[in-house]
């Protein structure tokens, strides 16, 4: 018989078949779909015999038993597959994605990606993981190959972690990002350190590094993938330095920086606000007896007085008993 009528099922001539039966034979529900099948045909006086029907029944239940467990790969129409509960990437070059592309359209979609029903859309699903082949087949118009799971939460997390881990995929600030998005979800410390594969002392400095990073920062940095765990950490060290977020903040926004690889972006942003501050000038007032009695030093945010004891030892406290005077006659000429 032809494999296309590999479920189908012949009545035997002169029986009526109960509707709840025929719903049966019709209907088989595959990885909780409703999927009709086509009605069987007569064949000739010889019916089917019981062994057969019996045989293509258990044959269905073991395809079905199969997807159920994930065991089996099936194609899906990318257009009813969501992104994960957390995106661990910020981003892939146009030079990978289309390598990708390149790749899948010569040798087709080797590795199957992992989804699970989705647990609010039904007849939809989520991708644990496999985005980035799932945007490529999606770009060339064809069915994605893919694993079928039901997985809890934690169980994709995890998965998504490992499988990444076990290719060493995602930079350093990648992981840390999807650490601190697992956490802000809910997600436990004991799950996030089985998804990155890290302890718990690692995962405690991955999550405090993001805090002290604007979030706003690191996605329009991306992936910085040549950059490691000490760069980041020296440059949430510097703009915790006055002025120096904002101006960070500012730079990520002006138009050549997004043109720049990710790399690149870091590097730039490091170096804006790693430029050492303007040196004070630092002069010395001189009496009219030629005593050197007050250094003085001007920054841009303050000035500061130095008056010599061993010269004047009083001076110092007869200026500070005046200091509200003279504040008082500055006052007087500003408003005036």
């Amino acid at each position: 018989m032809a494999r296309k009528n590999l479920f189908e099922v012949s009545e035997p001539a002169g029986e009526q078949t109960p509707p709840d039966a025929a719903r049966t034979a019709l209907v088989r529900p595959l990885m909780g779909l409703d999927r009709p099948l086509k009605p069987g045909r007569p064949v000739g006086a010889i019916s089917q015999s019981l062994e057969n029907i019996n045989s293509r029944a258990q044959r269905a239940e073991e395809i079905e038993r199969k997807l159920s467990e994930g065991q089996a790969v099936v194609e899906l129409d990318p257009s009813l597959i969501d992104q994960s509960i957390v995106v661990d990437r910020l981003g892939v070059s146009d030079e990978r994605r289309a390598a990708l592309v390149d790749q899948i359209r010569e040798h087709g979609q080797q590795v199957p990606i992992l989804v699970r029903p989705h647990p609010e859309n039904s007849g939809r699903y989520q991708v644990a993981y496999g985005h980035r082949r799932l945007a490529a087949v999606r770009h060339l118009g064809r069915l994605v190959r893919a694993v079928v799971r039901d997985l809890t939460d934690e169980q994709l997390v995890v998965s998504q972690g490992q499988e990444n881990n076990s290719r060493s995929d995602l930079s350093y600030i990648e992981r840390c990002y999807f650490a601190s998005k697992l956490e802000a979800k809910g997600f436990s410390r004991d799950i996030i350190m089985a998804s990155l594969g890290v302890d718990k002392a690692a995962l405690s400095r991955m999550i405090a590094l993001v805090a002290r990073l604007p979030a706003e920062m690191i996605e329009a940095i991306g992936t910085a993938e040549s950059i490691g765990r000490q760069k980041w950490a020296e440059l949430a060290d510097l703009l915790e330095e006055k002025g120096k977020r904002a101006k960070a903040l500012k730079a990520i926004q002006e138009p050549e920086f997004a043109v720049r690889t990710s790399d690149e972006r870091f590097q730039a942003i490091y170096d804006l606000i790693k430029t050492a501050a303007k040196r004070p000038d630092r002069t010395v007032w001189t009496a009219a007896n030629g005593s050197r009695l007050v250094n003085i030093s001007d920054s841009e945010t303050k000035m500061t007085f130095a008056f010599d004891k061993r010269i004047e030892p009083e001076f110092a406290s007869f200026v500070r008993e005046r200091l509200q005077a003279l504040y008082d006659e500055f006052r007087q000429k500003t408003t005036d």
